[in-house]
């Protein structure tokens, strides 16, 4: 189904130019989208992960959201199935306006704001469309039990009584939890169950002790969830046996592909699909914050293509900067003036990344119909079908861990124990 798009009537209404504005660009959306959109099928799951930069609070001074940015982003929404975002506000007024639009088959999983310095008030949200995706009515955040907390250098500045004697800060290392915690729930769709865990990584500085904390907040959540795989199978196994599947997707704050930071994600048997690894989508000067790195152990899993939306190839463009400058704040409200925007363009490339994001949202499509696999192995239990369609033979299941054996019931040197013997005099005198 299409979007919700009956409150454009009264945006015309009340405001004609910036409403026929609107249409005319979500058309055009559509148009660049198209491609990804066709590519639904219920065989299929189209997964994204978008940061929303500061959705939607205007702590930053840049002012609130126009009308027409939230159908931009309900467009872009809606071309998936799946969308986890980063950076939503505590005050989820911005969210519910997308949501309006995007209708009534779409819902959405939040958590709480994290507190703390690091945490910007920020929440994690997970949004789908209930037609493809079902909640599996397990969710929660993430908390590192003790022995597994992230080590990292940590600046501490001297007590106020020792300032007079102009004692320097010193670094020592500290135990700490991530700085906004990561959101795990567990989904399905068609035949494949999983769990997705969206993340938004320290980010701090690109050298030093800040950069260590980066590194190792992305070196605990993938150890975290390998050992969850690989060691507490018995509690995490389907009715068929088969082992949870792990997708973890957000802003991991990666520097490029040959960084600490990347070797860090794959690490623990993480892989980042082939499809939308390293720069194969995209261009000279786009960053490599976000990504998609799945930990699975079905043979049937299989990850079609993959891609990076074009941001800006249809919403405010460069071209806009008249239609929108008398909307823009007449400075830059950056306090420091090093990243102070010095001319009117610079300023609206700024500006327009808090009425969309200074992210694209980053997808893959991942192969959800088994069906061929279940009615072979229905016919042959020893075969499976691979992802690439071609039979095998299966896998050990899981579920052998939790056999129990069978009881002995023999005695010491081999002799049948009594409980034996008497059933089988039992059987005798019967006879």
């Amino acid at each position: 189904m299409s979007n919700n798009y009956t409150e454009l009537r009264a945006f015309l209404k009340a405001d004609p130019t910036a409403a026929k504005r609107c249409i005319e660009r979500l058309i055009k959306i559509r148009s660049s989208l198209n491609e990804v959109r066709r590519r639904k099928s219920d065989g299929t799951l189209l997964l994204a992960t978008w940061n929303l930069r500061d959705f939607d609070s205007n702590k930053f001074g840049f002012g609130f959201r126009l009308r027409e940015s939230f159908y931009y982003i309900a467009e872009m929404i809606s071309a998936f199935d799946l969308v986890a975002v980063q950076e939503v506000n505590r005050d989820l007024s911005g969210l519910r306006k997308v949501m309006r639009i995007l209708g009534r088959e779409w819902d959405y999983i939040a958590t709480d704001a994290t507190e703390g310095p690091g945490g910007n008030a920020e929440r994690m949200v997970f949004i789908f469309n209930t037609e493809k995706v079902w909640f599996r009515k397990i969710a929660g955040e993430v908390v590192l039990p003790d022995g597994q907390l992230i080590v990292s250098p940590k600046v501490v500045k001297p007590p106020k009584d020792q300032k007079a004697v102009k004692a320097k800060p010193r670094t020592r290392e500290v135990e700490q939890q991530f700085a906004r915690t990561p959101f795990l729930v567990a989904f399905q769709s068609g035949w494949f169950h999983f769990s997705l865990c969206t993340v938004h990584i320290y980010y701090g500085k690109d050298t030093g002790p800040q950069l260590k904390r980066r590194i190792a907040e992305i070196e605990k959540l993938v150890e975290f969830f390998a050992k969850r795989q690989d060691e507490d199978t018995k509690q995490e196994i389907d009715n068929l046996g088969n082992v949870e599947n792990y997708i973890l997707l957000g802003d991991f704050n990666v520097v490029s592909p040959d960084h600490q930071t990347m070797e860090a994600l794959k690490g623990q048997g993480f892989k980042v699909p082939e499809q939308i690894d390293g720069d194969r989508v995209r261009k000279d000067g786009d960053h490599f914050y976000d990504q998609i790195a799945v930990r699975v152990k079905d043979p049937r899993f299989k990850v079609n293509t993959g891609g990076l939306v074009d941001l800006y190839a249809d919403v405010f463009r460069e071209e806009d900067l008249e239609i929108y400058e008398p909307l823009m704040p007449k400075k830059d409200p950056e306090k420091n003036k090093k990243f102070q925007a010095k001319s009117s363009v610079q300023l609206y490339k700024k500006w327009r990344t808090w009425q969309m994001s200074d992210h694209s949202p980053l997808w893959i499509e991942i192969g959800t119909d088994f069906t061929e696999n279940y009615l072979s192995g229905l016919v042959n239990p020893a075969i499976e079908m691979a992802s690439d369609g071609t039979p095998r033979k299966k896998s050990k299941p899981a579920e052998k861990l939790l056999k129990v054996p069978k009881r002995d019931v023999t005695g010491p040197k081999g002799k049948t124990s009594k409980r034996k013997s008497t059933q089988k005099r039992k059987k005798s005198a019967s006879s």
